[in-house]
């Protein structure tokens, strides 16, 4: 990578997956150049950060994210993330991570067990992540929720390990949607390089496109933070 214009940044696609164009996007208007991945193929390209996007990989057979789990995409991930490559996992994206076991704790199905779409408040809770550092602690951000297993669940000694290192990278604000743990809507693993949500901010990146702002309707692009994160990530590596 030769600064933020050469900087690739892989997305994974699944069969099943739903939002790998919209992270593409969101990834090129960030200022960098997206690199389409597919499942069955270990070969990362030499990519500089790997997002995992949302969907139904597999139809959510089994769980959620337990057979893209043994992707040979994911392996090669695995391996990679233990290296310092960023990942990001969305959603569905968020589920395999802790399916690899390279985020703590699972994913079931919201508490009331219906499907739900909205727009939701998040709080910054780390800010110093590979895919955080542009915004700040105790910061509002408004993105997109969609999802049906979407309730994080771990055991005690795991929540309190992740409150105690700072782990928490983000919380549900006002209302726990779908039952998670602690509000908690996010983590990342110790060294900070990769992180789950839940909610999508992919989907919040291009006024006009996003949620509803200060601005004005479908003005919110909060979600462009995470993205531009990375990019400051690389280059101050």
């Amino acid at each position: 990578m030769t600064g933020v214009e050469g900087a690739r940044i892989g997305v994974i696609t699944f069969p099943g997956t739903l939002d790998d164009r919209d992270a593409q996007r969101a990834v090129r208007l960030a200022g960098a150049t997206p690199v389409a991945l597919w499942h069955a193929d270990a070969d990362l390209q030499g990519v500089d950060a790997v997002v995992i996007p949302g969907g139904f990989s597999y139809g959510d057979y089994l769980r959620a994210g337990a057979i893209s789990r043994f992707a040979a995409a994911m392996t090669s991930v695995a391996d990679a993330a233990q290296g310092g490559l960023p990942v990001l996992g969305i959603c569905n994206g968020f589920q395999i991570l802790t399916e690899a076991h390279l985020l703590p704790g699972s994913m079931v199905k919201n508490d009331h067990l219906h499907f739900i779409c909205r727009e939701q408040v998040l709080v910054v809770e780390n800010a110093t992540t590979a895919w955080t550092n542009q915004y700040e602690a105790g910061q509002r951000i408004t993105v997109p929720l969609k999802n049906q297993d979407g309730q994080y669940v771990a055991d005690e000694h795991t929540l309190d390990e992740l409150e105690g290192e700072g782990r928490v990278v983000f919380r549900y604000d006002g209302w726990n949607p779908n039952g998670s743990r602690r509000n908690i809507a996010g983590i990342t693993n110790e060294r900070g390089n990769v992180v789950g949500l839940m909610p999508h901010p992919e989907h919040a990146v291009e006024a006009g496109f996003g949620p509803d702002a200060a601005a004005g309707a479908r003005q919110g692009t909060d979600g462009l933070g995470f993205f531009t994160s990375v990019l400051a990530a690389l280059v101050n590596a």
